[in-house]
């Protein structure tokens, strides 16, 4: 064998390996293999995980999980956290809900005017977090706090009490709901508008994210913020966008929760942000910012639904879950940083 020989021989393994690192490298890889084996194994444990009712079931759980898991995942590819995610979500329903039953104002009105409220907060977290340099961290957790206590204190001074109800006798309650909380039933199970929803915020944030220059500038910021200044990514505008975008899909979650029941409670979203960033983690975001996708967070809310309504479909103890998602979490970080030093330098 010829020294040619062996120098075509070598060219051609590494050319054959090369589409399996390239399948290694992408962010998503994991999260599918996990969300297939997950599927697999709860549809063969149980009899009616894997029936269209059963599919309504852990579909809806996910949903909206996944809505916000994709915006957090973008926040996070660019570099940043909101802890007020989770409580965004009630906030906002709270607003409509107090707005239209004890003011008597229009519903669609209330609606655009808690979407600007949540926009807002968005832009005022991104702007502290870029002009004061503090972690988003910190300040997105004191946006927690501050919300959690109006959810509380605001919505009892002015009800009474601690959750709106009777939202569905406000007039023009289903012209709303059919947007935001309408489903169908196909083969015996109930598929709500929910997961159309999440769908087309997968869609729209995947192709932001690989076919835009806004997405070039998510991966630069959270991967090289120094650099990105350097060469005139509009970091400022870019930070400012992700957090509106996260509060945004909060405002998004909050209605679909409010018009699927017609009540909303006032600890409605606290404590699950840290599903969404785990699901964005699983989905294979780093948690240094510059690398994942929105298909992966998706999958990683899939995830996560799949578990939970699995759990209760095998009839276990579901306070396990939370010793599931901390086995998940932990797996998913250190299976992410396996996978990229073992395809290292594939984009």
């Amino acid at each position: 064998m010829t020294t040619t020989d062996i120098i075509t021989i070598a060219t051609r393994t590494r050319m054959e390996k090369q589409p399996i690192r390239r399948i290694l490298a992408r962010p998503e890889t994991g999260a599918f293999v996990a969300a297939l084996a997950i599927l697999v194994f709860f549809s063969a444990y149980t009899k009616t995980f894997f029936t269209l009712p059963g599919a309504g079931v852990w579909l809806e759980s996910a949903s909206t999980y996944g809505i916000m898991a994709v915006a957090v995942a973008l926040l996070m590819i660019g570099g940043e956290f909101d802890l007020s995610s989770g409580v965004m979500t009630g906030f906002t329903a709270l607003i409509v809900g107090i707005l239209t039953t004890e003011f008597g104002v229009n519903i669609w009105v209330a609606a655009l005017i808690s979407l600007a409220a949540a926009l807002a907060i968005g832009a005022l977290n991104g702007y502290v977090v870029m002009k004061t340099g503090l972690p988003s961290f910190i300040v997105t957790l004191g946006t927690f706090f501050v919300l959690a206590g109006i959810d509380l204190a605001v919505t009892k001074i002015l009800t009474g009490q601690v959750a709106i109800q009777g939202m569905a006798q406000v007039p023009m309650y289903d012209s709303i709901q059919k947007l935001f909380g309408s489903s169908i039933t196909i083969g015996g199970g109930v598929f709500y508008v929910s997961v159309i929803w999440w769908i087309v915020v997968t869609i729209v944030a995947t192709w932001v994210l690989l076919r835009t220059r806004a997405g070039n500038w998510i991966f630069a910021v959270g991967g090289a913020l120094t650099s990105s200044r350097q060469i005139g990514v509009p970091v400022l505008k870019t930070k400012i966008g992700l957090f509106m975008t996260t509060a945004g899909a909060a405002w998004l979650v909050g209605m679909i929760s409010m018009f699927r029941t017609s009540t909303v409670q006032a600890n409605t979203g606290v404590g699950q942000e840290f599903i969404f960033i785990i699901c964005a983690v699983v989905g294979g975001c780093l948690l240094t910012g510059g690398y994942g996708s929105a298909i992966g967070a998706a999958l990683g809310a899939l995830i996560y639904g799949m578990v939970f309504q699995g759990i209760t479909f095998a009839q276990w103890d579901t306070n396990w879950l939370r010793t599931v998602l901390g086995a998940m979490l932990l797996l998913a970080v250190f299976l992410n940083h396996w996978v990229r030093k073992r395809a290292g330098g594939v984009q």
